[in-house]
């Protein structure tokens, strides 16, 4: 199936009328440019669809141009690329679309020429048409437009594994261990303020562990 700005440019150009109607070359039309030669519907000035039934044929013809035209494509060929070529095919039919200069072109590896290719099919009923022109330059746009793919996601360490993590354990027991020592050392008073000062390392070893933790879970080993 082709991605959603290739659909949403076929939907933008071929527009939505559920009753029929004649397109500027003089065909009885309805939906999403449906015409009887798609071979779902015989479309007469009585035919009247529901939007329903319009999104399903639209789905429907994508499937069956995406089947005709696809085995003809011989080079590599990103999502973009392939949705222009559909949205042409849609408009001139996948017959005239397998026998056009900007199929050749780019099996022949010369995407440069292209666009002046698809550029060319601007007539309806031997007449340039402005909105021809117009969704022309809007395929070369989604035929020129680079595909980003989405990077994976870094693999990511359990909070034991983690470096940054484990240090924070290390420091916390070293500060633990170092407070027990000099706690043994003295007596009476001076044990009691020690044992104060425990705490507030300890509390001190919480914390850092804390933002360790949370730098962890930011990504941050």
């Amino acid at each position: 199936m082709l991605n959603q700005a290739s659909l949403n440019l076929i939907k933008r150009w071929e527009g939505c009328k559920l009753k029929a109607y004649k397109c500027s070359a003089g065909v009885w039309t309805v939906g999403y440019g449906l015409t009887t030669s798609a071979g779902f519907i015989e479309v007469g000035p009585d035919t009247t669809i529901t939007q329903a039934e319009a999104d399903w044929y639209f789905e429907k013809v994508i499937e069956k141009f995406l089947a005709e035209i696809t085995p003809a494509i011989t080079a590599p060929i990103n999502e973009n690329e392939l949705g222009a070529f559909t949205s042409l095919a849609y408009n001139i039919g996948p017959t005239a679309f397998r026998g056009s200069s900007a199929l050749r072109h780019f099996n022949a590896g010369n995407k440069d020429r292209v666009p002046t290719s698809i550029r060319m099919w601007r007539k309806a009923g031997g007449k340039v048409v402005k909105g021809l022109i117009n969704r022309r330059e809007a395929e070369v746009d989604l035929f020129l437009t680079p595909v980003i793919e989405d990077k994976p996601s870094p693999v990511r360490t359990n909070a034991v594994q983690s470096k940054t993590v484990q240090a924070s354990v290390v420091q916390g027991a070293s500060a633990v261990g170092g407070a027990v020592a000099a706690f043994q050392a003295l007596n009476g008073t001076a044990q009691i303020i020690a044992t104060a000062g425990c705490v507030l390392i300890a509390l001190l070893a919480l914390f850092i562990l804390r933002e360790r933790l949370e730098a962890w879970a930011s990504g941050w080993r």
